[in-house]
């Protein structure tokens, strides 16, 4: 299997833990805003690692690193995906997994295997405005919405997160996407940052009174709601 990338430490990444980032490249989403582009639509202009070297470094890193943070591109899309994580596990390293939540079973999979101790899954925008937001006229929401429901029935660990931008998300956006996740124990909202070769253009951060005002419409359905990166 081959890598995209690697973060040797991590103090943000895994909530309470000191961690590695390691990064998938593939998605099968295209949204305009995506802060790792390159992963999703060229991959030949990033870096390739080998597994190998992914594991030989775990090797060198244990006693030192709590946990491996695995994200991408979309780490879920890959054939190979469990048997990469199981390792990792196997080696005595917690895992946190990012993930659109487009694969519930390959979700469930790891999660029943307990091969993931933490989930933060990407909910991009309310039901109406998915299709936009993800980039994809034809989406089928379906397979999101059930990684949503298992998620919130509570076999792991897990966070919501949205990236929010002016285009996109309006207040009563983040209502109805609450409304959608209520009962989450955690959901972060985090500025869209511009970190070049994105898939879209004419995009734009809030403000942080636009932000705060997000924070008010998502408060009314999850009261620990919170800004991220602010």
């Amino acid at each position: 299997m081959v890598l995209h990338g690697l973060q040797k430490m991590t103090l943000l990444d895994y909530p309470g833990k000191v961690a590695c980032t390691v990064f998938t490249g593939g998605c099968n989403f295209r949204c305009p805003f995506c802060h790792n582009a390159r992963l999703v639509t060229d991959l030949s202009e990033s870096v390739r690692i080998e597994d190998k070297e992914i594991f030989r470094f775990l090797e060198s890193r244990r006693g030192l690193l709590d946990g491996v943070c695995v994200t991408g591109g979309e780490p879920l899309l890959l054939p190979d995906i469990v048997p990469f994580i199981r390792r990792i596990h196997n080696m005595g390293f917690a895992v946190k997994l990012d993930t659109n939540g487009s694969f519930p079973a390959r979700l469930k999979e790891l999660v029943s295997a307990g091969l993931v101790d933490y989930v933060a899954m990407d909910v991009k925008n309310s039901k109406e405005k998915y299709a936009k937001t993800v980039g994809l006229e034809a989406f089928d929401l379906t397979p999101v919405e059930a990684s949503v429901r298992y998620l919130l029935e509570g076999h792991v660990a897990f966070e919501f997160r949205t990236t929010v931008l002016k285009e996109f998300h309006t207040p009563a956006d983040i209502e109805a996407l609450t409304a959608w996740i209520e009962g989450a124990p955690r959901y972060y909202l985090q500025n869209f940052v511009d970190s070049g070769g994105l898939i879209g253009e004419g995009l734009s951060p809030l403000s942080r009174a636009e932000l705060d005002a997000l924070l008010a419409a998502a408060r009314r359905r999850l009261p620990a709601a919170e800004l991220r990166g602010v």
